[in-house]
């Protein structure tokens, strides 16, 4: 069973941004990652709020991130994790393919998109109902498609799909979105989009793809029938779950962390988008990626848990 003093649970920018900080303490650090290292960074088109930058994709972003960590001597490898034990001393993390020891487990395992749970939503994703406007907007050129949400990343997808449909209408259960200031203006400001303020989305019909969605006004209780090609939801994301650890959550499933990003679990810490918190943006998810890595070198020096060479 090979042995790492940090193992890093998902590579988004908190993941990464803790491999970074592993690896330049010479720490032998291990990242699991299930799917590509990057994380919802490889979902957004444009980046205009990490420092140092005016503007970057954010396959970009991700790619500078990976080898920045890689360049520190940090391991990525694609192995979705399944089972985290606790135990005094070295912690064991299984994955599909393998089995690893560590003495300090960061989980950065970030989240999945909250799904709207309507009628047609499941039987459709994939035929124009989509999660994602960045991998899925360029198949709806010319077309009239609709986004469900009013937060940051509804507003700024629907103002992205405006490259490529010919009129999106964005879906809100409030009377004002939640979005930044700025993010609001540019959308409302968009001759291409459309608010149906006060609105859910009841249903989503068609047969082999998206026809149509069923949606009812809140205040008057009135419903109509909207005619898209395409759904896009973005309501925000549930986090993801980590089998075999006894870790305090909120309300909503996030686990709960003190600012050291240590959990209850001593030597098992948290950072990014799984963890409780206010805002969850790219600039707090690497700096809780960096506390994490720093608390875990010395949690590992006090309990002499480094590896021997």
């Amino acid at each position: 069973m090979e042995k790492y003093d940090v193992i890093i649970i998902g590579a988004g920018p908190a993941g990464l941004t803790a491999g970074l900080y592993s690896g330049r303490a010479r720490l032998k650090t291990l990242i699991l990652e299930s799917l590509a290292p990057g994380g919802t960074l490889l979902k957004t088109e444009k980046i205009e709020d990490y420092p140092g930058f005016s503007e970057i994709t954010g396959v970009e972003l991700a790619k500078r991130m990976e080898d920045q960590a890689l360049m520190f001597g940090a391991e990525i490898r694609s192995e979705p994790v399944v089972e985290i034990a606790w135990k005094e001393g070295l912690k064991d993390v299984k994955t599909e393919e393998n089995e690893y020891q560590a003495g300090a487990v960061i989980i950065a395992a970030g989240g999945e998109p909250k799904k709207l749970g309507v009628p047609g939503e499941k039987e459709l994703a994939g035929r124009g109902v989509s999660y994602c406007a960045l991998c899925d907007g360029a198949f709806f050129k010319g077309q009239e498609i609709a986004v469900a949400g009013g937060g940051n990343s509804a507003v700024e997808e629907a103002v992205f799909l405006t490259k490529y449909a010919r009129k999106v209408a964005i879906i809100h259960r409030r009377d004002t979105f939640r979005a930044q200031k700025v993010i609001q203006e540019r959308a409302l400001r968009d001759p291409k989009i459309e608010v149906i303020w006060n609105t859910v989305v009841e249903e989503v019909h068609g047969k082999s793809k998206v026809e149509a969605l069923s949606l009812k006004n809140l205040q008057s209780g009135e419903r109509r029938r909207l005619d898209v090609t395409g759904l896009f939801i973005f309501i925000g994301f549930v986090p993801n779950q980590v089998k075999g650890l006894h870790l305090e959550h909120d309300e909503r499933g996030f686990i709960v962390t003190n600012e050291k990003m240590e959990t209850v679990c001593p030597g098992i810490f948290a950072a990014g988008d799984i963890r409780s918190q206010v805002v969850r943006q790219v600039t707090n998810a690497a700096g809780d990626g960096t506390i994490a890595a720093v608390m875990a070198e010395k949690y590992l020096e006090e309990h002499n848990l480094r590896v021997k060479p």
